[in-house]
């Protein structure tokens, strides 16, 4: 099995690398290219304009895949260890991983359809990816918790559970100020609405 191999542990710290060199590198071609201010934009305002559009695309889906081998990974991982254990049913896990791989695919719509052009398309893709998200890791940690402690300590799992307590409350105002938004503009000047 691909989780009983060894090495395959470099692949969830590859896909944070990759990840966070594609905003960075997206953020820091739009700001020298004057495209957003350099003050907390959108990661989406970083790849809205060419040339750092394409790089933001094009890593971003490099970003899905590696999203999506993580998630079958911990999927392999989680069906071998049950194998033993019998800690959670084997249809919770395959619905996480399901969950996970419309997160994927939220990610790749973000990265296809720039914000500028498509809007409609690249914030349902932006809901998808991060609503997601939030479950998939939330069931995660249910799992995790349900592993322990033979698979898992409390440590690990505390801050697993941490970690979607967080993305859940952040998620709760993207919502609700991204509905107030109706401006499709980078570029916003004081005196308008």
């Amino acid at each position: 099995m691909l989780c009983c191999m060894p090495g395959v542990a470099f692949v969830p710290a590859l896909l944070v690398s990759w990840s966070s060199a594609s905003f960075i590198i997206s953020y820091v071609i739009a700001v020298l290219a004057g495209h957003v201010e350099p003050l907390v934009p959108y990661i989406s305002d970083t790849g809205t304009k060419p040339p750092e559009s394409g790089i933001f695309g094009f890593m971003i889906n490099i970003s899905a895949l590696l999203g999506v081998i993580t998630m079958y990974i911990r999927y392999l991982l989680i069906e071998k260890q049950n194998e033993s254990s019998h800690f959670v049913r084997s249809s919770c896990n395959v619905f996480s991983l399901c969950i996970g791989l419309m997160g994927c695919i939220g990610m790749g719509i973000v990265a296809t359809f720039q914000e500028l052009s498509v809007p409609s398309v690249h914030d349902i893709g932006a809901l998808v990816a991060f609503g997601s998200g939030v479950v998939y890791i939330t069931l995660q940690s249910i799992i995790s918790y349900k592993s322990c402690p033979q698979w898992n300590t409390y440590f690990v799992c505390h801050i697993r559970m941490a970690i979607s307590v967080i993305s859940c409350i952040a998620f709760i105002p993207m919502i609700v100020f991204a509905s107030q938004i109706s401006m499709t503009k980078i570029d916003w000047i004081p005196d308008e609405k």
